[in-house]
C-alpha cells in the first residue's frame, strides 16, 4: 500500500532517552481524519483539528491563528481529492511539514461543478467527489495510508501502528457487512440525501443517490425550480423521508417532504465532531435511518 507524502524528510534524531515519551504532532484536517489518526496512533500521537470544531470544513481557510500550529507540527492529515482547497499554500508556511493525502490509492468519483455525474474518465468540466469518508471500504484505505505516514516516521513503532489500523479495519468491515445485511432487506434504492455527499457510499451499496441541493457545497442555495424538480422526483419515486444534515437550515428539506406528505430525518455526512457519540456509532445511526428511507 503506498502513500502521498509531500516534501518528505526524515524525523529528526532524538535523544535515546527521548524516544520512549516523544509523540508525534499532527494536524488533522476535519474530523473524520481527526477521528482514524486517533485510531492509528493511539497515545503515540498527539492529534489535533485544524478546523474548529463546528466550523464548515468545506469553505476553511486557515487564519493567523492557524499559521504557528501549522509551522510547529510534524505532519499535518488531510482527506485530499480537493477537499483542502488551502493545502498548495501549507509548503509556503512550513516547507519543512510532511502533508499525508489519505485520498491515494482511492479510485474517484468525478462529478460537474453545479450536479452530480459519475464517469470514468477526467474532463476539464469536471471535479473529484471528496467525500470517501462515508465508505468503509474506502475509509480503510485512508486508515491504512495513515499508519503508512506514521510507520514512516516513527518506524520503530512499526507493529503498534499497524496493529491498530488493522482492529480499525476488522470494525469497518464489521461495519461494512451490517449495511449490506441491512440494506439486503430493504426493497428501495432511492434515497433523498441534502447535499451531494454519499455518492462513495451509494455507489457500494447499489443505491441511488438524489439531493435536496445540487451541489457537493452544504451551504450552497437551490433556487425554486431545482426545490420544485426534487419534490416532483420525490413523487414518482414515492419517498417517504427527505434527509438533512447537521449544520444546515431544515426548512428546505421540511418545505418537500411537506408537498409530498413525507418526514424529514438526520442523514448525517459525519463532517463534525459529536459528543453524544462515536464515528461507528453515527454512521451507525445513518444506516438506521436509511432503513427508515428505504424499507418502508
Amino acid at each position: 500500500m503506498s502513500f502521498a507524502l509531500w516534501n518528505v524528510d526524515s524525523p529528526a534524531e532524538l535523544p535515546d532517552s527521548d524516544l520512549e515519551i516523544q509523540k508525534i504532532n499532527v494536524l488533522a484536517s476535519f474530523y473524520p481524519i481527526e477521528e482514524f489518526t486517533k485510531k492509528v496512533g493511539k497515545d503515540k500521537v498527539n492529534v489535533s483539528l485544524l478546523v474548529n470544531p463546528g466550523a464548515e470544513p468545506h469553505d476553511w481557510e486557515p487564519q493567523v491563528k492557524d499559521l504557528q500550529r501549522i509551522q510547529e507540527t510534524d505532519l499535518i492529515i488531510i482527506n485530499g481529492l480537493g477537499f483542502e482547497t488551502w493545502i498548495d499554500d501549507v509548503a509556503e508556511i512550513n516547507s519543512d511539514v510532511n502533508v499525508i493525502d489519505t485520498s491515494n490509492g482511492i479510485d474517484p468519483i468525478y462529478i460537474e461543478s453545479d450536479y452530480r455525474l459519475q464517469i470514468s474518465a477526467k474532463s476539464k468540466e469536471l471535479t473529484t467527489d471528496p467525500h470517501i469518508w462515508l465508505n468503509p471500504i474506502t475509509i480503510k484505505t485512508q486508515v491504512q495510508n495513515i499508519a503508512d505516514a506514521l510507520i514512516e516516521f516513527d518506524p520503530q513503532n512499526k507493529i503498534y501502528y499497524q496493529n491498530n489500523a488493522d482492529a480499525y479495519k476488522l470494525e469497518l468491515d464489521s461495519m461494512d457487512k451490517k449495511i449490506r445485511n441491512e440494506l439486503a432487506q430493504c426493497s428501495k434504492k432511492d434515497f433523498f440525501a441534502f447535499h451531494d455527499a454519499f455518492s462513495y457510499f451509494a455507489q457500494e451499496y447499489g443505491l441511488n443517490q438524489h439531493t435536496v441541493l445540487k451541489s457537493i457545497d452544504p451551504l450552497s442555495e437551490p433556487s425554486p425550480q431545482d426545490i420544485q424538480e426534487v419534490i416532483d422526483l420525490a413523487r414518482i419515486l414515492n419517498a417517504n423521508v427527505i434527509f438533512t444534515e447537521e449544520g444546515v437550515n431544515p426548512k428546505m428539506s421540511q418545505v418537500i417532504a411537506d408537498e409530498i406528505g413525507s418526514k424529514v430525518l438526520m442523514l448525517s455526512p459525519l463532517e463534525f465532531g459529536d459528543e453524544d457519540g462515536t464515528f461507528m456509532e453515527r454512521m451507525d445511526n445513518n444506516l438506521i435511518n436509511l432503513k427508515d428511507a428505504l424499507c418502508n
